[in-house]
């Protein structure tokens, strides 16, 4: 389902994909072109065969439209474009990186505050950066990330050096992933155990507030480690995200989070707030989340403001006045970039001989 989405989402005229696909009018349209998940999505077709990615686009080849990220990097004005397009040149075996390495580095990751999710994507893309000496820059930017850790909660910030507004103590689930993923990396490059400690002290956090029906919860307290918002539930953190951190800490030597995993899936599968599944076999999509039925954002930006007040505070009664069960009937390419990252052919083979029977039953 992954592959057939993709093929649906480049563009060859443009060696771009798209930023996303929706449900519109009775069928499925597709909106704008996105730098970032392209680069994403490239990180995943790296480890597939060439038949199967120029399959997905259209006659080319991995590099062609790494040399479309190249072009580009000049002109884009945010380091996490910049560090995926490195981190998806890198793992093509792209020849010439030096132009986007420079930009990357224009953007001094090391000195300024950026979001800790660009951090660590920076970070995994010079520990894959064979031409990049290990040493001052990827050391710095893992000691960063490592001293912005609070170990109490378990739990990283969602932008480093940026402490005040009514939501600077709101971490999201990425910002737990990222880091997790880009440590346990670290960690088998270095052998700095400090970095596996706090990716396994997050990633035991994240596993121990898991929901009940496997659901990976979005909004984080940075001070005290609990759930502020569990709403929405991601579909791509179900599948591709958690599994992809928590299959590199357990790479790099960390405990096992296999269960975890498996009860992300099953959510996926039987999400209890959907009475269903968010595998659509009729529109060969996977649906992006699943929320509540509210005006805007009310009730991540109400519970970020009681919990400022006063750490323990939730608002009370928000599951009856705004029960979650919302679909959102979209799919964006990155989520299929890194479910393929997450589960190369290895580990799929593996892995079906170890999931539970039933669980992707009604689908199949």
């Amino acid at each position: 389902m992954a592959i057939r989405g993709l093929k649906r989402m480049y563009r060859p005229d443009e060696r771009l994909f798209v930023f996303r696909v929706r449900q519109a009018n009775g069928g499925v349209v597709s909106e704008g072109l996105s730098r970032r998940y392209t680069a994403i999505v490239l990180t995943g077709l790296a480890g597939e065969g060439d038949e199967l990615t120029r399959a997905v686009l259209g006659g080319h080849e991995l590099h062609a439209v790494c040399d479309r990220l190249k072009e580009d990097a000049g002109r884009v004005d945010n380091l996490g474009d910049v560090a995926l397009s490195l981190w998806a040149a890198c793992a093509a075996g792209y020849p010439d990186c030096r132009e986007i390495r420079e930009r990357l580095l224009e953007f001094c990751p090391a000195d300024k505050a950026y979001p800790v999710v660009e951090i660590s994507w920076a970070l995994e893309a010079l520990c894959l950066d064979a031409d990049v000496t290990f040493g001052d820059l990827t050391e710095r930017l893992a000691h960063r990330l490592m001293s912005s850790f609070n170990e109490e909660s378990g739990v990283f910030p969602h932008v480093l050096d940026v402490s005040r507004g009514p939501r600077s103590h709101v971490a999201c689930f990425a910002d737990m992933v990222y880091p997790i993923h880009a440590l346990s990396r670290y960690y088998k490059l270095s052998g700095d155990r400090s970095a596996l400690d706090a990716a396994t002290q997050c990633a035991e956090r994240i596993c121990k507030l898991q929901g009940p029906a496997g659901q990976w919860w979005w909004h984080y307290d940075y001070r005290t480690g609990r759930v502020i918002e569990g709403y929405p539930v991601y579909s791509v953190h179900q599948d591709a995200m958690a599994p992809m951190a928590l299959f590199a800490l357990m790479d790099a030597g960390g405990p096992d989070f296999t269960e975890n995993v498996q009860k992300g899936l099953h959510w996926l599968a039987h999400s209890p707030e959907h009475r269903a599944s968010l595998i659509d076999n009729d529109a060969d999509l996977i649906w992006r989340k699943v929320a509540r039925r509210e005006p805007g954002k009310l009730s991540r930006y109400a519970q970020a403001i009681a919990s400022k007040i006063y750490p323990s505070f939730r608002v009370p009664g928000i599951n009856v006045v705004f029960p979650p069960g919302a679909v959102d009937y979209e799919n964006r390419p990155y989520h299929l970039g890194w479910l393929l990252y997450a589960w190369p052919e290895k580990r799929v083979t593996d892995w079906e001989k170890r999931l539970k029977p039933g669980l992707f039953e009604d689908e199949r």
